[in-house]
C-alpha cells in the first residue's frame, strides 16, 4: 500500500540580490582579464569573448534606457495628480536645487584642494603631442537648447549619450536617444495641465496610473537581469581598456579617486548623520543603484534603479522622488561636474605652465555649482570640463591628454553621481518631514523587489526568474517577502497610495 509523501519539496535558494551583483562583478573581472589576455583578432577586431561581453552589457543598459522615457513621464504626471498642492511642490523643488548646489560646492572644494596638494599636472608622463581640442564643447546657452522640447518625446539621434571628445559613444551603443530634461519639462507641463482641466482629465490620469503600474512591472523584470548585465559591463570595460594607460597619469587618477572616495564615504555620511539618518541604512538601500552606476557608467541608464531604491528602500515619497531623481540624473553630478573638472582644470593649468589666480579658482567653483544646470540635457564629463576650461581661459587641447583613461575614471564618477542623486531627495524629504523613517530604517537592497500592490496580493505576482515552481521563487522568498534580514516586512502598499503629507 503506497503512501503519499507530505514532506516539503526541496527548492533552490539563490543568494541575495546584492550578492548576485557582487558575484557578477567578480565574474566580469575574471572574464574581462581572460578576454584581454586573448588579444585582438585579425584586423585588430575584438575577440569573440570581448564581443559577447560587450553585447550582454549594452543590451542590458539598452533595456534600462528604453524604460526611462515612459517611466519618467508617467511617474511625474501621476505624482503631480497626487500632489494637488503646487506651492508645496515648488518648495520641494527649491530645496532640492539648493542641496544640489551645497553638495556640489563641497565636492569642488575637495577637488581643488587635492589638485593643489598632489599637483597631478606636474607629475605626469603623458606626451604633449596627445593634446587635442575636443569636437564638442560645453556652452552656457546649452540649457536653453536642452529644456525646449524638439518633439513630444524629447527624442533625438545620439543625443544624451556619453561621448568622448571626438564625438564617439564611450559607453552605450549609438542610435536614437532622448533628452531626459525635455521629458521632465513635458511631463511637468502635462501633469499641471491635467490638474487645471479638472474632471475631464480623470480618465487620462487613471490611464496614466494604470500604464505606470505596467511599466514598473517591466522595470522589475529588467532589474532582475542586473547581475548578468554586470558581468558584461565590467568584463567589456576591462577587456577594452585594461589598465595600461594609468602609468602616465597615475597621480591624476589617484587624485580623482581620492576625491570621489572623500565625497562618497566622508561628505555624504556627515550630511546623513547631521540629519539624524543612519549611514549604514543609506548605503544598504542605495547600493544596487551605486553598483550599477559603477559598471554601466551612465546616470541615465541607472535612473530607473535609482528612482526605485529612493522610493522603495529609502522611504522617499514617490510624488517627490519622481521629480527629484530624474532632475538629479541631468543636473546633479558631484563626480562629473565637481570633482572631475576641478582637478582636471588644475592638471591642465599645471601641465601647460599657467598660473591660476584666486579668481580662477572661484570661477572653477562657480562653474561646478551651476554649470551642470547650464549644460543640462547634454551634460557629460567632457562637456563640463570644456565649459570649465573655456570659462577659466585654459587651453581646450588639454582635454585630449586625459581621454586615454576617461573610461576608468568614469566608473567612479558615475557611482558618486548616482549616490548624490539618491542622497539629496532623502535629505530634503527628511527636512520637510515627509520621509518614511520606518522604511528608511528597514533599508535593504532586497526591498527593491517589493511589489507596489497592496500587501496580501503578492500571491498573484509572477515568480522570480529561475523559480522552482510557480509559487516558490528560486530565492526561497515570495516577492512581498524580499525584506531585510531583521524580519521586518516593508509597507508594500505605501507607494501605491496618495501621500497626504505632501499636500500640506
Amino acid at each position: 500500500m503506497s503512501t503519499t509523501s507530505t514532506a516539503p519539496r526541496r527548492r533552490l535558494k539563490l543568494p541575495s540580490f546584492s550578492a548576485q551583483i557582487l558575484l557578477g562583478l567578480v565574474l566580469g573581472v575574471l572574464l574581462g582579464w581572460l578576454a584581454l589576455s586573448l588579444g585582438t583578432g585579425a584586423d585588430e577586431e575584438p575577440n569573440a569573448l570581448t564581443t559577447t561581453l560587450a553585447t550582454i552589457g549594452s543590451t542590458f543598459v539598452g533595456l534600462l534606457r528604453a524604460i526611462v522615457p515612459p517611466l519618467v513621464f508617467l511617474a511625474i504626471v501621476t505624482s503631480i495628480a497626487n500632489l494637488r498642492g503646487i506651492a508645496n511642490g515648488a518648495r520641494l523643488a527649491a530645496q532640492t536645487l539648493i542641496w544640489f548646489a551645497v553638495t556640489a560646492l563641497i565636492a569642488v572644494a575637495i577637488g581643488t584642494a587635492l589638485g593643489l596638494l598632489l599637483e597631478p599636472g606636474a607629475h605626469s608622463g603623458v606626451d604633449a603631442a596627445a593634446a587635442e581640442a575636443p569636437g564638442r564643447t560645453g556652452s552656457w546657452l546649452d540649457f536653453l537648447g536642452g529644456i525646449v522640447p524638439a518633439n513630444f518625446l524629447g527624442l533625438e539621434i545620439n543625443g544624451g549619450l556619453d561621448r568622448a571628445a571626438d564625438g564617439t559613444i564611450t559607453g552605450l551603443s549609438a542610435g536614437p536617444s532622448f533628452n531626459i530634461l525635455q521629458i521632465l519639462v513635458l511631463s511637468l507641463v502635462v501633469g499641471v495641465a491635467a490638474l487645471k482641466v479638472g474632471e475631464k482629465a480623470d480618465a487620462f490620469l487613471s490611464f496614466s496610473a494604470s500604464l505606470l503600474a505596467v511599466v514598473q512591472k517591466v522595470l522589475w523584470w529588467i532589474i532582475r537581469l542586473a547581475p548578468i548585465g554586470t558581468v558584461g559591463l565590467i568584463g567589456n570595460a576591462i577587456a577594452t581598456y585594461g589598465w595600461s594607460s594609468l602609468g602616465q597619469l597615475g597621480t591624476y587618477t589617484i587624485a580623482i579617486y581620492i576625491g570621489l572616495a572623500l565625497v562618497l564615504f566622508a561628505v555624504y555620511p556627515v550630511l546623513l548623520r547631521a540629519h539624524g539618518l543612519s549611514v549604514v541604512r543609506y548605503f544598504r538601500g542605495a547600493w544596487p543603484a551605486i553598483q550599477l552606476a559603477f559598471v554601466s557608467r551612465s546616470s541615465i541608464g541607472t535612473l530607473p534603479v535609482t528612482q526605485r531604491v529612493t522610493e522603495r528602500n529609502l522611504g522617499v515619497p514617490r510624488a517627490y522622488s519622481a521629480f527629484a531623481v530624474p532632475l538629479g540624473a541631468t543636473t546633479k553630478m558631484d563626480g562629473c561636474a565637481a570633482i572631475y573638472p576641478a582637478i582636471s582644470a588644475i592638471f591642465v593649468a599645471q601641465f601647460f605652465g599657467v598660473d591660476l589666480a584666486v579668481t580662477d579658482y572661484l570661477l572653477i567653483a562657480f562653474v561646478s555649482v551651476v554649470g551642470s544646470a547650464a549644460t543640462a540635457g547634454v551634460t557629460g564629463a567632457t562637456v563640463m570640463l570644456t565649459l570649465t576650461l573655456s570659462t577659466v581661459g585654459l587651453p581646450l587641447e588639454g582635454v585630449g591628454l586625459l581621454l586615454a583613461i576617461d573610461p576608468i575614471l568614469d566608473m567612479g564618477r558615475t557611482a558618486v553621481n548616482v549616490a548624490g542623486q539618491a542622497l539629496v531627495p532623502v535629505i530634503v524629504a527628511k527636512r520637510e518631514g515627509i520621509l518614511d523613517i520606518d522604511q528608511y530604517n528597514r533599508a535593504s537592497s532586497e526591498d527593491l523587489f517589493t511589489e507596489d500592490a497592496p500587501a496580501g496580493d503578492s500571491a498573484t505576482e509572477a515568480p522570480a526568474a529561475g523559480s522552482a515552481t510557480a509559487d516558490e521563487p528560486a530565492s526561497g522568498e515570495t516577492d512581498a517577502d524580499l525584506a531585510p534580514t531583521s524580519g521586518d516586512v516593508p509597507d508594500a502598499g505605501r507607494a501605491g497610495e496618495e501621500e497626504p503629507a505632501l499636500r500640506r
